[in-house]
Order: structure tokens, then sequence, then C-alpha cells
């Protein structure tokens, strides 16, 4: 009976954090550059009518030139530029980044031109980032990071009941083995075969094994700590906190403002990132979450390996004052 209703509040809990996150994503704070908007009386009607439309706020950060915004969306510190001709103009220049969060972008490229009309400033928009061919929506590195989330924790669960003999070191090893190959083959299947990504091979497999390695130590950790029960903080972390916060399916700037804090400090939102930034903005890598992965891998390791002797696995060592055979 304590399972029954274990299973009916996860389920319920499940289905309520995926849509408490997704279901109705609405823009917060939207960091957008901005060249030459603030003097021109044009652009700050269009930037008063995209906050008034949008019921949020925009973060906007000003931009010497056109360039310079372009690398800050390449360092991804905005999503959007908004840029005015020297003297005014006539004509407003706001430019989005698919590449940066396909649901900002639609958002941002579906209400700017309503704006435009509205506040009587003609508006030009443009994609100057886009998305993938064979992932026009941005889900695929979504997918292929919750992929490597969920395997490696169930790969460590399969490793506790078909391999219960393995003792600390040799159970750390496989891990790293099933990581190591597992995040090998998604990779595979996802560029190689499907061509669905055209993914920068040996770093995505390399973020996908080390996001498998953490998950999987992460219920190594659990099961450490609190035996047959440890699905349930791994569940809890992993799955109804860390991949809705993610930023995967729905960018951070639409995220409820304290999900979109908690993810990018977890695997999933993470391995996200990180996987996120290879494929689109490889040149400007960011160090943080690979720092993440790592600090959740390393605790989790340190923790199994201290405790140990709570796991719930290993072999029986063998009596050391076993009496000889007599002579």
């Amino acid at each position: 009976m304590v399972l029954v209703f274990i299973l009916a509040a996860a389920a319920g809990l499940f289905a309520g954090s995926y849509t408490y996150s997704m279901a109705n994503p609405t823009p917060h704070h939207i960091p957008t550059a901005v060249v030459g908007a603030q003097e021109a009386t044009r652009g700050k009607a269009f930037l008063d009518g995209m906050e008034e439309a949008l019921n949020a706020s925009l973060a906007v950060r000003e931009y010497d030139s056109v360039a310079a915004a372009r690398n800050g969306m390449e360092e991804q510190k905005v999503f959007a530029i908004l840029s005015v001709a020297p003297g005014g103009g006539d004509k407003v220049a706001f430019d989005v980044s698919g590449a940066s969060g396909a649901s900002v972008a639609q958002v941002l490229a579906e209400t700017a031109p309503k704006v435009g009309k509205a506040v009587g400033v003609p508006v030009t928009v443009k994609d100057i980032n886009p998305l993938q061919e064979g992932d026009p929506r941005g889900l695929a590195i979504f997918y292929i990071s919750l992929a490597a989330v969920i395997i490696g924790f169930v790969g460590a669960i399969q490793l506790s009941v078909h391999a219960r003999g393995l003792n600390p070191a040799e159970r750390i090893a496989f891990t790293v083995l099933y990581a190591l190959l597992g995040g090998f083959v998604i990779a595979a299947v996802v560029d190689w075969w499907l061509g669905a990504v055209d993914l920068p091979f040996v770093e995505s497999w390399l973020i996908l094994a080390l996001t498998m390695f953490a998950s999987g130590m992460v219920f190594t950790m659990f099961n450490t700590l609190f035996g047959r029960w440890a699905m349930l903080p791994t569940w809890g972390l992993m799955v109804l906190l860390g991949n809705p916060s993610s930023g995967g399916a729905v960018s951070w700037p639409l995220l409820p403002s304290v999900l979109g804090h908690i993810g990018q400090w977890l695997p999933p939102g993470a391995s996200v990132n990180a996987q996120h930034t290879a494929v689109y903005f490889g040149s400007h890598q960011h160090a943080f979450p690979f720092l993440v992965l790592a600090g959740w891998a390393v605790l989790a390791s340190t923790v199994f390996w201290v405790w140990r002797h709570r796991h719930p696995g290993g072999r029986e060592r063998p009596a050391a004052h076993a009496a000889a055979p007599a002579g």
C-alpha cells in the first residue's frame, strides 16, 4: 500500500512539474541588445510596446555597434538585437536567434510586427542564427540530454540489481564504461544515423558521457544513503525538478523564474547548456556547465566511496583468520 500511494503521488508530481514548466511558457526577463534605440523616439516606442505586449521586462543591454551586439548574442548574453539606423530612420531592425532558444525567438518574432504596427514603427524581423534544418524546433538537444540522464541512473539501477556483487571500485569503473559507450551510441544515432543534428562529435560524446556518469553516480550515492528508497530522491532531483528546468524544451526566459535559476545548477540543465553551446556557439563554450556536471559526479562518487560500507552491493570477503587445513 505504501508503494501504491508513492506511485500515485509520483504520477501526479511528474505530470504537474512538466505542465507547470512547459504548458504555458511566459516571458519574464529577456536579455535584449539595443544599438542606437535608446536615443531614438521610434526605438523607445517599440521597446515600450514590446514590454507591454509581452507583459514582461526586456533586460536591455546597450552596445556601440551591431557587430558588438552580435558577439553578445554568440556569447548567449542576449536573445535579440534591436537596432535603429543613425539619425532615427524610418525602420527598426529586430534580429532574433532561433539557436539561442526556439521558443523565445518564436515569441519575439510573432510579437514584434504586431507591436510595430500598433505604435506606428515599421519593423523588419530576421532570424540571424537559425536552428539546423534537421531540428527545426530545437528539441533534439533536449532529447539526447534526457536520454543520457535517464539511462545514466537506470544503468546504475541495473548494476545494483544484476551486478550486485561489484565492489566499489568496480562499480565506479563499470559506470564510467557504460557512460562512455552509451554517450557514443546516442551521438552516433542522432548524428550519423538519423542526421538530425550535426554534432561536434567528440565534444558532444564527452558531454553525454559525463552526463550519464554523473546521473549514474547520483543514484549510487542515494542508494548508499537511503538503500532501497534511492529511486525517490533520484527521480525527484533528475526528472521532476531537473528536466523541466533544464531549458531544453522551453528556454529559460520563459520558465518560471525560480526554475530558470535552479535548473542551471542541476545535471540535466548543465548537460543541455553545454550541448547547446557546443552545437550552435562552439567558439564561445563556457566552463560553468562542465563544472556543474563534474561537481555532481565528484560529490556523488565521494559520498559513495566514503560510505561504501553502507552500499547494499559488494562481495563478501573471506575471513582472514580462516583455519588452515590440518597437516
